[in-house]
């Protein structure tokens, strides 16, 4: 079974390899916090490179069977997946909030972003689609066809555990691969409470394995296998380099979603109480812990004080607390992350930021048990600073007042990420220039984040390679190739 009662509601999880739970090669194990109260809920096996070659041998076996079932049919099970996610939205978003810390609500909407990534690739059952091309030659043609990649290992990040396992197991799957999910060490049930779904929709024993453990381990082994054609990934841009470097010997096919840095943009003919109702947003779903989240922001002087008053009140008002209870901030995820943060606020500060709203680690009262920070703003008068070129990925943001338009260009592109951007103007030749001088490869302009799953997700420079979601994102999971077909 995928959780067994250990008492004191703690639980053992095993791992899923073809088609059964099974427990690691050792009796190692790696225990699971909840990070609003501190507490053990559960351990999982602390995998090795053994488990990891269990986990591809057993895809390999299932793989060619899966890519000779009609994609309908893959599409028809896939659904059915999606279906189940979908009925269980009350036990998996709770799974999420106990494991993660995600507030109670975001955890459901992220369970449903899970049912409709399953969805939208069931539904591109039927639109893999090749090309006939003109031959130069008598009684000959060209077709161009698509064929899945054979094994792909799913990499993913702790922040949406559900989410991003979903997003890379349906296309995977309808598109006739095989895939090994190496859950999360800090956030592995939800991906195995998807194996136990999958399961039940019918997938074929070995066409999904989950296995847990450390990254540097059976990632890497999983990587560095030989068998292992396509390694899909959403982490940080460390995490990536060391991917990038074990998946070269192989030529492994990647596909890296990696770390951001979001400049959000208000120009002085923005709305304004749009613009600060989708930068609170945009910074403090998920605690800051979103990919695409407003990571600095890049204000007109003529509007600068209306922001940042309004931001800053609306930043003060957020609930903090339990997930269970729904506030509008929960925990960060770990100790370490909290720690993170602090150390890049305060050599921010000493390096001359303004404090404008002074949040921090909360440790008293009803937070002394677990992770918790409170939003932070900082105004700075450049772009030197530790807040800048570091990644937050938590409840704290800086605001630079910029002149021009040209001004607020320049400044968003001075980074080493191009993930998201964030526009706010009313000005049309602002918003044609745009895309052609905002280096990044998600733009929302007069909104919030939310990429949807028709769109196409996806970084450039150290933001990433490839991308996700869309006919785009699915077309990723599989390779061409051409045939030239003579008749004479």
């Amino acid at each position: 079974m995928v959780f067994e009662a250990l008492g004191e509601s703690v639980v053992r999880a095993s791992m899923f390899i073809d088609g059964s739970w099974v427990s690691g090669s050792s009796n190692a194990v790696l225990e699971v916090e909840n990070p609003a109260t501190e507490e053990i809920i559960a351990t999982t096996p602390e995998g090795s490179a053994s488990d990891a070659e269990r986990a591809v041998s057993s895809a390999v076996r299932a793989q060619a069977e899966w890519a000779a079932t009609p994609a309908f049919e893959r599409g028809l099970i896939v659904r059915r997946l999606g279906e189940l996610v979908a009925s269980q939205k009350e036990e998996f978003a709770r799974l999420i909030s106990l494991e993660q810390g995600k507030p109670i609500g975001q955890a459901l909407g992220e369970v449903g972003a899970a049912a409709e990534f399953l969805f939208y690739a069931a539904e591109n059952a039927r639109r893999i689609e090749g090309d006939i091309v003109v031959s130069d030659n008598r009684d000959e043609e060209i077709q161009i066809r698509r064929h899945p990649y054979g094994v792909v290992v799913g990499l993913t990040a702790w922040n949406y555990p559900a989410a991003l396992a979903a997003r890379k197991l349906g296309p995977a799957l309808v598109a006739g691969n095989s895939l090994v999910l190496l859950a999360h060490e800090l956030t592995p049930l939800s991906g195995l409470f998807l194996a136990s779904l999958a399961n039940k929709a019918g997938i074929s024993p070995g066409a999904f394995n989950v296995v847990t453990g450390r990254g540097p381990i059976v990632g890497q082994a999983l990587v560095e296998d030989p068998r292992t054609a396509m390694i899909t990934m959403t982490g940080s841009n460390r995490a990536g380099r060391e991917i990038f470097k074990a998946g070269a010997d192989g030529m492994k096919v990647l596909r890296l979603e990696l770390g951001g840095k979001a400049p959000f943009i208000v120009m002085e003919d923005a709305n304004i109480d749009d613009a600060v109702k989708a930068a609170v947003t945009a910074r403090y779903t998920n605690c800051g812990q979103v990919c695409t989240c407003n990571e600095r922001m890049y204000l007109h002087r003529d509007i600068a004080d209306e922001f940042l008053g309004k931001f800053v009140r609306a930043s003060k008002d957020l609930k903090i607390g339990n997930p269970l209870n729904d506030p509008d901030l929960g925990p960060k995820v770990s100790g370490t992350e909290v720690e993170k943060i602090k150390s890049i606020v305060d050599q921010s500060v000493a390096a001359g930021a303004e404090v404008l709203l002074k949040g921090g680690p909360l440790t008293d009262g009803e937070y002394a048990k677990g992770h918790w920070y409170a939003p932070t703003v900082l105004e700075l008068l450049n772009n030197n600073s530790p807040v800048i070129d570091s990644e937050i990925f938590g409840p704290v943001v800086p605001a630079i007042r910029v002149d021009d338009f040209d001004q607020a260009i320049e400044l968003a592109n001075d980074t080493v990420y191009g993930l998201s951007a964030y526009i706010f103007t009313k000005d049309y030749r602002r918003l044609m220039q745009t895309p052609y001088r905002l280096k990044f490869g998600e733009i929302y302009v007069n909104r919030a984040n939310g990429e949807q799953i028709q769109g196409f997700h996806n970084g450039w420079g150290q933001s990433g390679l490839g991308g996700e979601d869309g006919k785009y994102g699915f077309d990723g999971y599989l390779r061409k190739q051409s045939l030239y077909l003579n008749w004479a």
